[in-house]
């Protein structure tokens, strides 16, 4: 059986794609999940089925080779000083407000943007936590 990663699943829309070890993508619905799993995660290590579909190649039957990676699992970042966190935070709320403005706009941030404030905020949260 085919093995790969998932490349993205949106668990809303009930499908996404899935990354081959051997090269190319594969898409995958929710109905190849095994039972109980309701969505798959960015990077997720899986196996599968493959079969001919009407829009191309398919997943089936898909097993879970390893729980999917959390941000829970990241190395902590030591605390900083609180002089060093009010620069810190004064720049997120800057970044955040400059955010607000596109969603204001009725937009949402591009992908590229997105995912480095999200990465940020991440950075920032184990900075706070003790």
């Amino acid at each position: 059986m085919p093995t790969g990663k998932v490349k993205w699943y949106d668990s809303d829309k009930g499908y996404g794609f899935l990354a081959r070890d051997d090269g190319g993508e594969v898409f995958v619905h929710s109905t190849a999940l095994p039972p109980g799993t309701t969505s798959l995660r960015q990077g997720q290590r899986v196996e599968f089925g493959v079969a001919e579909g009407r829009r191309g190649v398919q997943a089936l039957q898909v097993r879970l080779l390893e729980p999917p990676p959390t941000v829970a699992a990241a190395p902590k970042q030591p605390r900083k000083k609180p002089d060093e966190m009010v620069v810190i935070i004064e720049d997120l709320i800057k970044l955040l407000d400059d955010e607000s403005n596109t969603y204001r706009r009725g937009k949402h941030p591009d992908a590229k943007a997105a995912k480095k404030l999200a990465g940020l905020l991440r950075t920032v949260a184990d900075y706070i936590e003790p």
